[in-house]
């Protein structure tokens, strides 16, 4: 792996520490395949558009906010003309993300013109917490041979009004040819099967599919519910960077250890860097995500946030050697409760364009600086309001869980003093000694207010229960087996080839931007 070759470990060190990527991340080193970085809405749909239009064989489609604007007509109107055209085309969408963005009339379109589309994990009565599970992830596959992995959406949101003055939404993706695309396919008919009749794989794939187009080695990171393997990457990497780790996030929200790891890796001289929103599209987790600054600043930490409208990229680089661009957010929502999948390159010259874009990003952001017992900062416009979650429009299931973590982690540190709390997170403080103030004055004065809703929810568990076990019993007398909700791990390459490691990484430290200073 090129940063564990950067780190100084080769040979019989260096065969032990691949095994341990491949395993953390639950998905080998894939040699052969050629990569090109894609910035914003303005690269990334007309490649995705391309692509589709010349599609023979097989389009796979799957991404969490599908939305009924023109940027989505503009993609349902290529998807059915493949279609017409005899391609098989498969869209596979998130129930949550897609409430309130695209109508029936939309998806039935689609279904009349010979796409057959899907939807991921609906709401069901009698699972009345399954739907807490997403399918976050944001991929094209298109005959086996061409594939793209990325944070963006569909929506309106990543394109902008240029006559408004709104700019797009700040994202990245990849464009992925070579041996590789062929995990992007398995990982799209590991989601697919949850929701229906397997996918035929093999149907999907071309005869160039399994061709060498490039000298770049990659991992297809498909993580599952519960299977945590990019949080195991992630921590890998935190443990094993010895010059840069930049990364970048919308909804940040490191959990103890990820924050301790990166804490560990600063004070050992290595150059850690995040870089969040100023604004979020959801005003009110700007509070939450700024009350985990101190821990980060406090051990040297730089942290920057964005100065233009919303941003949503998912990435990180670390020591020139070693990238990763996807749907993951760093919190434990992405981490344990989505499917998301990422690609983590291995390979140098790629990284070094990661790092001179986030060099370029940093040139448009703030950095938050501590002074004393105070951190000063200037504060970043709102978003606009067109550009804000609104009622009926779903964002990320990873915000409002970024939310919660966050709430959770400041009001145990304020609870059991286990760390000392900056000023910005008194209004988080405050407001959650508000909330129970207000249940025991409510349960006191108005009981029945407390315990009809208990009541509710109460007997719709038990009635969830019983009709579980009903379906048990019914499916025990048929002799067949129940398929599991939660989503199963994306099975082994039937062939792995074997791992190499990648060039050097240049000796030198790459450039120093120079902080914008509130």
């Amino acid at each position: 792996m090129g940063i564990v070759k950067s780190s100084g470990i080769s040979g019989r060190q260096h065969n032990l520490a691949e095994q341990v990527f491949s395993r953390a991340a639950g998905a080998p080193l894939v040699p052969g395949n050629d990569v090109h970085l894609l910035r914003d809405a303005r690269e990334n749909y007309p490649a995705w558009l391309r692509a589709i239009q010349q599609a023979q064989r097989s389009v796979l489609f799957e991404n969490y906010i599908i939305e009924d604007d023109d940027v989505g007509r503009a993609f349902a109107d290529a998807l059915a003309a493949r279609a017409r055209d005899g391609v098989q085309v498969r869209v596979l969408y998130d129930w949550l993300g897609c409430q309130g963005t695209a109508s029936r009339h939309y998806w039935r379109t689609l279904r009349d013109a010979g796409v057959e589309v899907r939807c991921f994990n609906p709401f069901q009565f009698d699972r009345p917490l399954a739907w807490l599970g997403r399918n976050h992830r944001k991929t094209l596959t298109v005959d086996g041979e061409v594939g793209f992995v990325s944070g963006l959406c569909v929506s309106h949101k990543w394109v902008g009004d240029e006559q408004k003055g709104v700019a797009p939404w700040r994202d990245t993706g990849l464009e992925i040819r070579g041996p590789a695309v062929a995990d992007l396919v398995r990982a799209f008919a590991q989601g697919w099967s949850t929701v229906g009749p397997p996918l035929d794989e093999e149907g999907c794939l071309s005869a160039r599919a399994s061709l060498t187009m490039g000298d770049v080695s990659l991992r297809v990171v498909a993580g599952v519910p519960w299977s945590a393997g990019l949080f195991r990457v992630d921590q890998l990497i935190a443990s094993l960077a010895r010059k840069r780790l930049w990364l970048t996030d919308a909804y940040f929200v490191g959990t103890a250890t990820y924050v301790q790891a990166l804490r560990a890796a600063s004070r050992d001289g290595v150059d850690v860097r995040l870089l969040v929103p100023g604004s979020s599209d959801i005003p009110a987790l700007r509070p939450l995500t700024q009350a985990g600054y101190r821990p980060l600043l406090e051990a040297g930490i730089r942290v920057y946030e964005w100065n233009g409208t919303m941003l949503h990229a998912k990435t990180a680089v670390a020591d020139g050697t070693w990238a990763r661009v996807g749907s993951s957010n760093l919190n434990p929502a992405s981490w344990l409760g989505n499917s998301e999948i990422d690609v983590a390159v291995e390979d140098a010259p790629f990284a070094r364009c990661m790092e001179d874009m986030y060099l370029q990003d940093l040139e448009h952001a703030t950095e938050v600086v501590l002074s004393g017992r105070a951190r000063r900062m200037t504060a970043a416009p709102p978003l606009p309001r067109g550009q804000r979650g609104t009622r009926g429009r779903r964002g990320s299931m990873s915000r409002a869980a970024a939310g919660a973590v966050r709430l959770g982690n400041t009001v145990g540190a304020a609870v059991t003093n286990h760390r000392e709390l900056g000023r910005t997170e008194s209004k988080v403080v405050f407001g959650a000694g508000v909330v129970p103030l207000a249940l025991a004055g409510v349960a006191l004065y108005w009981p029945h207010v407390v315990a009809v809703p208990a009541a509710l929810l109460g007997a719709w568990a038990g009635i969830a229960l019983w009709s579980r076990a009903m379906r048990l019993r019914r499916q025990e007398a048929q002799g067949t087996a129940q398929q599991p909700l939660p989503e199963q791990e994306v099975p082994p390459r039937a062939s792995v080839q074997e791992p190499r490691a990648l060039p050097d990484a240049q000796a030198a430290h790459a450039p120093e931007a120079e902080p914008r200073q509130p």
